[in-house]
C-alpha cells in the first residue's frame, strides 16, 4: 500500500467523521430553526386571535348590546365567533392554517373538540398553571405544529349565557338550542384556543439548506484533498521515490548514479543530503577496497 493511498484513506476517514458530526449538528440546528419559525407564526396567529377577541369585547359588543337586547341572537357579539370567522376568511388563501376555539361542551356544535383537542383541554384542566402547549401532529398534508392556550371562564358575564338553560337569552336558545354550552363554572377551563400551522414549507427549506451545506462541505473536502495530493506528490512522494530508486541502483553497485539535488531545507532535503553523504562514503569505501 503506497504512501499516497494511506494518506488518502486517513484523510477520507477524518472527513467521514467530520462530515457526520457537522451534518448532525447542522441538521439539528436547521430543524430547530424551522420549528421556531413555525412556532413564531403560530404565536403571531394566536396574538391576532386574542386581539380580535379583545376588540369584539371592547368595541363591537357595546355597539350591538347584549343578547337580551335582540329578538334574534347576534353571534357577532361573541369574541370567539369573531376570531374564528376572521380565520375562516383567511383560510381561503392559507387553507392549511387553522384556528379553532375547541370546547368540551360548546354552544355551537361545530366548536366541539375532537379527540386530540380534548386531550389538550384535559391537560390544561389537570394543570391550572399550564399556559401553553406546543406539539407536532402528523396529518394527511404533512406535519403540523399545534399551539394551544387554555380557555378559562374568567369573566362572570360569560355565565349570563352559559350557567343554566333557564338563565340563557331566549334568542340564543332559539338559535343553538338548550342542549349545549351550559353548566359552565367561574374559573373553569372549558376549552382551548388551538392554532395549527403546517410545517412542510419550513421543513423543506431546512432540508434544502442542509443538502446545500453537505454538498458544499463535500466540495470543499474534494478540493482540499486534490490540493493536498498534489502537494504530497510534488514535495514528498516523487522525491522519496527518486531517492529510493537511486539507493536501489547504488546497492547494486552502480556508482555512476548522480547525487540527489538538494532543493529544500526540510525533512526531504535532509534525507537527500544524508543519501548523498552515504553515497560518497560508500564510493570512498569501495575505492579504498579496490586500492
Amino acid at each position: 500500500m503506497g504512501l499516497g493511498l494511506k494518506f488518502n484513506l486517513v484523510l477520507a476517514g477524518a472527513f467521514a467523521v467530520g462530515l457526520a458530526g457537522s451534518s448532525f449538528v447542522a441538521y439539528e440546528i436547521l430543524q430547530t430553526n424551522a420549528r421556531e419559525e413555525v412556532v413564531s407564526k403560530a404565536r403571531l396567529m394566536m396574538s391576532n386571535a386574542l386581539a380580535i377577541r379583545n376588540y369584539t369585547t371592547s368595541e363591537i359588543r357595546p355597539l350591538l348590546g347584549v343578547a337580551e337586547d335582540h329578538e334574534e341572537f347576534l353571534p357577532h357579539i361573541v369574541p370567539s365567533f369573531a376570531a374564528q370567522a376572521n380565520f375562516r376568511m383567511m383560510a381561503k388563501d392559507y387553507p392549511n392554517y387553522n384556528y379553532k376555539e375547541a370546547a368540551l361542551n360548546p354552544t355551537n356544535p361545530t366548536d366541539r373538540a375532537t379527540d386530540w383537542e380534548a386531550d389538550l383541554i384535559q391537560a390544561f384542566r389537570n394543570d391550572p398553571d399550564l399556559k401553553e402547549l406546543v406539539s407536532v401532529r402528523d396529518t394527511p398534508t404533512g406535519q403540523t405544529l399545534v399551539l394551544a392556550k387554555p380557555l378559562t371562564v374568567n369573566d362572570p358575564s360569560c355565565l349570563d349565557c352559559h350557567s343554566a338553560v333557564d338563565q340563557a337569552p331566549k334568542a340564543m336558545l332559539a338559535l343553538y338550542g338548550p342542549g349545549n354550552g351550559f353548566g359552565w363554572q367561574l374559573n373553569e377551563t372549558i376549552g382551548a384556543q388551538v392554532v395549527s400551522v403546517p410545517m412542510s414549507v419550513p421543513l423543506e427549506r431546512s432540508w434544502n439548506t442542509f443538502l446545500v451545506f453537505v454538498g458544499s462541505l463535500a466540495g470543499v473536502f474534494v478540493g482540499i484533498a486534490i490540493l493536498l495530493n498534489i502537494l504530497l506528490s510534488a514535495m514528498v512522494i516523487r522525491p522519496v521515490v527518486k531517492i529510493s530508486r537511486m539507493a536501489s541502483d547504488v546497492s547494486l553497485g552502480k556508482m555512476d548514479v548522480p547525487e540527489v539535488e538538494v532543493t529544500s531545507k526540510d525533512e526531504i532535503g535532509a534525507l537527500s543530503a544524508a543519501f548523498n553523504r552515504m553515497r560518497r562514503s560508500l564510493e570512498t569505501a569501495l575505492r579504498m577496497l579496490n586500492d
